[in-house]
Order: structure tokens, then sequence, then C-alpha cells
């Protein structure tokens, strides 16, 4: 099915646009317009007369909440100017703020904060945007549904994160538990997208100088595949199929509530290293044909952990790797480093070593038991949501590789699968950063304790 030749919005943005649903549900792959639909339907609902119920947007963070009443702007200032062509009049739209847009029949679109506070008290229509990325997606939820008990509809849309939220727990009901809340179901793969006309769309977007205006869709599938760390993340971001975490030892859910949203990861991402002034930790994975490279900078400042750089290399001569490190090393207040020195990253440890002195770079010998120590500190780290890591598909997906697997002999390690996206070796990065802090913020090094005292923890 493609879309009209006239048509603005594709079938499947037409369709949510149109439902007038009370409660709407959708489960969408990523970048297929459906926040923008949902902004051109919030102004046209604005727009009425008759309207009088104000709309309040929640995003996971504020910042794109703020994005998405920019939208509302410009297709309002659009609808405006067509409205005068025709003939046809027009609730004129005004700038409230920079979190909002006041229309001259009184109601107001609303930018707020992902809190489950900010839900508190307001009456009028909710737009959840990406909500499986909400940290107390219940929570904002049962916040968010009173609101709407004297007008206004409540609209949920978001790529899946994970199979253990409520998001998720949401479209189950819809889908096998008897829809109990009502809700208006809709789905959208990268497939549906697709064969509704979605590439088409994007090709007068792009020009002919970008290498997807010359693909088929099915050229075009494949690519957005083979962009994907692993078949997991694709099934999750674009088909609409959650992950099971049950066998990850760290679940989708603990690592998306440590991530940077994306602007804010932006303006944190270290740059200049001539401008850093805090206490630094490095933690290095080394690789060089199969497995990636992996250089992951911290930052300790008031007892969190802040991810300033991620630098991956993958087929790099040791040359390269050591320029790398040279120039991470520039920076003055690295107090420690910490370096695989298992198998081909003896030789780079030692160099280090050599290089800025044994007193800042520590090697670590990777076996079963070292591994069992960093993977726990790790996961605790998370847990307790005391470090913040960049928002990326391809770090997700290699802390989600990481198993906890018996051996034959009734021990066990934590392995992961090689993939065209390595061997999880930004696990095992991020591992050595985290243990490089730890050896100077006064914490017990992880291998001094006990394993059985964490293993029961955890069981």
């Amino acid at each position: 099915m493609k879309r009209t030749k006239n048509s603005y919005f594709l079938p499947y943005q037409k369709k949510w646009i149109l439902d007038n649903s009370r409660l709407k549900i959708l489960e969408k792959s990523r970048q297929i317009g459906m926040t923008l639909a949902t902004a051109y339907n919030c102004v046209r609902t604005h727009m009425a007369h008759r309207n009088t119920y104000d709309t309040w947007v929640c995003s996971r963070d504020e910042i794109q909440a703020k994005l998405f009443i920019d939208d509302c702007k410009k297709i309002s200032q659009i609808l405006s100017i067509a409205c005068d062509f025709f003939g046809k009049k027009f609730i004129e739209s005004k700038q409230k703020s920079r979190v909002g847009l006041k229309f001259s029949n009184g109601s107001t679109i609303n930018a707020i904060s992902s809190s489950v506070d900010s839900q508190a008290g307001k009456r009028g229509s909710r737009v959840l945007d990406e909500f499986a990325l909400h940290n107390y997606q219940k929570n904002l939820f049962i916040t968010a549904i009173p609101g709407i008990t004297w007008g206004g509809r409540l609209e949920i849309l978001s790529t899946h994160r994970g199979a253990n939220n409520f998001f998720n727990q949401l479209i189950q009901e819809v889908k096998n538990d008897g829809n109990p809340k009502n809700f208006s179901y809709h789905r959208v793969t990268l497939q549906d997208a697709l064969e509704q006309g979605f590439l088409q769309k994007l090709k007068a977007q792009i020009g002919k100088n970008d290498e997807r205006f010359y693909m088929s869709e099915s050229e075009y599938f494949d690519f957005v595949k083979k962009s994907c760390p692993d078949e997991d993340s694709f099934l999750q971001e674009y088909m609409c199929q959650p992950l099971d975490d049950n066998n990850s030892f760290i679940s989708t859910e603990t690592v998306i509530a440590c991530e940077y949203p994306d602007i804010e990861w932006q303006t944190l991402e270290l740059k200049n290293y001539s401008t850093a002034h805090g206490d630094f930790f490095l933690g290095i994975d080394i690789g060089r044909t199969n497995d990636l490279t992996v250089f992951w900078l911290l930052e300790d400042r008031d007892n969190m952990l802040l991810t300033r750089k991620v630098v991956c290399l993958k087929n790099m001569p040791f040359s390269h790797q050591e320029a790398e490190l040279q120039k991470l090393f520039s920076i003055s207040s690295i107090k420690r480093v910490c370096i695989d020195q298992t198998g081909i990253g003896r030789q780079f440890f030692e160099r280090a070593s050599e290089h800025f002195g044994n007193h800042r770079v520590e090697g670590i010998l990777f076996n079963n038991r070292v591994k069992e120590n960093f993977a726990y500190m790790l996961r605790e780290t998370l847990e307790n949501q005391s470090i913040r890591i960049p928002s990326d598909e391809f770090i997700r997906a290699d802390i989600r590789a990481i198993k906890r697997e018996t051996t034959f002999a009734g021990n066990f390690r934590f392995a992961s699968k090689h993939t065209n996206n390595g061997h999880a070796d930004r696990f095992w990065a991020l591992a050595l950063a985290i243990h490089a802090a730890s050896t100077t913020r006064h914490i017990a090094p992880m291998y001094l304790e006990t394993i059985e005292r964490r293993s029961v923890k955890y069981l």
C-alpha cells in the first residue's frame, strides 16, 4: 500500500492522526515520522474553537519535549498560511514560551519534564512520547491518567526497550489479555512503513547525494538491519519485538536508567582534552582484527562517574592505538588507567607503563575469577545509578550480550558471542574504567571480596 501522490502523511501516520480514541497506544519502529504525526494532531486539535483542553507533552527528558513543541510551532505556522490562502478561519497560535504554545481559544500545548510529579494536578490531554525510555513508567501512567477525567485523551507511543517493563505489559494486555483498559492499539514496523511509502518520502528529503537514494525497499531494509549491532537489536528497534532480558546478566532497563539523553551527551562528551580539570579514569580493552580496542574515559564528579569519551577502534595498527592513548594522556588529571593485558594486550600495557609510569597504569590479566569480579562491580554500579553512559545501541548491545554461564566443572564464567560488533569489548572497557576509579575512591577492590558473598546476593 503506497501513499497517495499528493498526500503529505503516509497511511500509518493518517491512521494515528485520525484516531480520536480516549486512550491510544503505539509500538513503533524508530525514525518513521510518528512524533511529527503526533505533533500535527496536537496542533490540529487545538485549532478548533470548541477545544478547551490543554495538552501536556512528556518525553524521556525535557529537552526532547521542547523539540516536540518546536515541531508544533512550525506546523501551526504552516497551517496558518495554508488556511489564510484558502480563506478559511484559523485559530491563530501564539508562542507561549520556549516550552509551550498558546492558542487564541485559550488552550495550550505544554512541554513538561519526565518527572512523575510533573503530571500531578494538571488537566487535559497527555502525550507520553518514547514511553519505554522513562525510568518509572507505571508511576507515570498512574499519575497521568486521572488528568483526562474531565476530557482530553492519553496517547502513548514508543519503541520497545526490553520486555520486562510496563510499556510492554500494556502492549501484552492489549494483544493477549482482552485489552482491559480499552486502548486503541497501533503497531508500525519498518516493514510496514516501507510497504506504505516511507522510502519514497525519505528520498524526497535526502537527495541524490545520499547512497540510500538509489536503494530499493528490500535493499534499504537490509541496509538498516546491517547497521544494527545484532539481530536482537534490529528486531527490537525496527520490528517491534522487545528483547527478552531473562538470559542477560544486566537488564536493558537497568542500562537505560543510567543513560544520558542524546542531547546531554553531545554537550558532555569531551572534545577538547585541554579543558579537562576533574579526576579522570580510563579503561582500555585491547583488540586488533576481530575484536575492538575500546577506550572508556570516566570523570569522577560529586560521587558520580560521568562518561566523557568512548573511542572504538577496529583493525587498527597498535601504533594508531598508542597514538590514541597518547592523546588521552594529555589530560593531566588522569589518575589511573587500567588496561587488559591478556594475550595481545600485554605488549600494549608494557609500553604504556614504560611511557606513562606504573604508578598510573595498571595491567589486568583477565581470567574467570577477575571477569566475575569486574562484571559484578559494573552491574552494581549501574543498579546504584552512580554512573552515566551514552545512549548508544552498540553499548547497550555489548552490555546485554554478557551471559553468566555454568561450566561443565560447575564453575561460573562470563561470556559473550563474537559478532561483527566485536566481543562485548565496550562492556569490558567500561568495567576496567570503573575498576580504575574504584582504586582511588577508597572503594574496596572487588577482587578482594569473596565471590560467594556476591553470588548469594544475586541468586
